[in-house]
C-alpha cells in the first residue's frame, strides 16, 4: 500500500504540484511524474471514460508513483469508495455548498472513526490484500487517501468557515470558473468579489489547519497564492499542452517558410 506523495508534501509545509488530465493519455502520467509532479486531477466530471480505461491510468499512476487525483461525476457512495479501491488516491467533489454535503461525504469516503465507508480490503489499493488485518488498512486508508471539496458557489464562500471545519475533510479547493461567473452575474466584472472569497477561504482553512488549493496560471498567479497559504496548485493540463505545443510546431514551420 503506497503513501500519498501529495499529502507528504503537504504535511511538510510544502506546496504540492498538481497538473490536469481529462482524456485516455497513459504517456500524461509517466512524463508529469518524471516533471516532478505529486498529483493529477484526473476529471470525471466534465469527461468521460470506461471503466477499463479507468482502471488502465490508475495502473499507471501507481507504475510511477503519482497521485491520482479524481473528480467524480457522481455523489453516490459505493461509487465513489470504489473509485479509492480502483486505486484513485484522492478524491475531489464539486459544488460542496454546505457543511452539511461535508459531512455527507466524509461519511462516504473515510473508515470509522471518521466515516461509514465499506469495508473490502482486497482491491487495487490494498494491492489485493496485502494485509489480511482491516485495522492496519483502513488506518492506512484513512492517512493516505483524501477528500478535497470544491468551493464553486457563492453560498459555499458563505459556509467555508463551517465546511473547512468538517472531521475528515483533508482540502479546500477554490473552482474560480464557476465561481467567478457566479460573481459575474451578480455584477462583479473585475473579479474583486472573487478575490475576497480566496482570502476568506484562505483565513477558513488557516483557521482549522486544513490544506487549500486552486487552479494558477503564469507564475505571478502562482506567487499570489502561495502566498495566501495554498498548498496545492494546478498549472497545467492536456489540453493546453496540446495546444501550446501544437502552436510552438506551427511557429517552427513559419520560422522556415520565412
Amino acid at each position: 500500500m503506497r503513501s500519498s506523495k501529495t499529502l507528504k508534501t503537504i504535511r511538510s509545509g510544502g506546496l504540492a504540484r498538481c497538473a490536469n488530465l481529462g482524456s485516455f493519455n497513459p504517456p500524461y502520467i509517466a512524463h508529469a511524474s518524471r516533471a516532478g509532479f505529486d498529483c493529477i486531477w484526473l476529471d470525471l466530471e466534465h469527461r468521460a471514460l470506461e471503466l477499463h480505461e479507468l482502471q488502465t491510468l490508475l495502473a499507471h499512476f501507481r507504475l510511477y508513483d503519482i497521485d491520482c487525483l479524481l473528480r467524480a461525476p457522481t455523489l453516490e457512495k459505493t461509487a465513489l469508495y470504489r473509485y479509492l479501491e480502483e486505486g484513485a488516491t484522492g478524491l475531489m467533489i464539486p459544488h460542496v455548498s454546505t457543511a452539511e454535503k461535508a459531512r455527507q461525504l466524509v461519511q462516504a469516503v473515510k473508515f470509522p472513526p471518521l466515516g461509514d465507508r465499506g469495508l473490502d480490503n482486497a482491491g487495487f489499493d490494498s494491492d489485493y490484500r496485502i494485509t489480511s488485518d482491516n485495522l492496519e488498512y483502513t488506518r492506512w486508508a484513512n492517512r493516505e487517501t483524501f477528500l478535497v471539496v470544491q468551493i464553486e458557489t457563492p453560498e459555499a464562500v458563505e459556509n467555508v468557515e463551517e465546511i473547512a471545519g468538517v472531521p475528515g475533510v483533508d482540502m479546500v479547493f477554490v473552482g474560480p470558473g464557476d465561481l467567478g461567473l457566479r460573481y459575474q452575474l451578480e455584477g462583479d466584472p473585475d473579479g474583486e468579489k472573487l478575490e475576497a472569497a480566496f482570502e476568506r477561504v484562505a483565513a477558513a482553512c488557516k483557521a482549522h489547519g486544513v490544506a487549500w488549493g486552486c487552479p494558477a496560471g503564469p507564475p505571478d498567479d502562482m506567487r499570489r497564492r502561495r502566498d495566501q497559504g495554498a498548498q496545492l496548485l494546478c498549472n497545467c493540463g492536456d489540453f493546453m499542452i496540446l495546444k501550446n505545443g501544437l502552436l510552438a510546431a506551427s511557429a517552427e514551420f513559419d520560422e522556415i517558410e520565412g
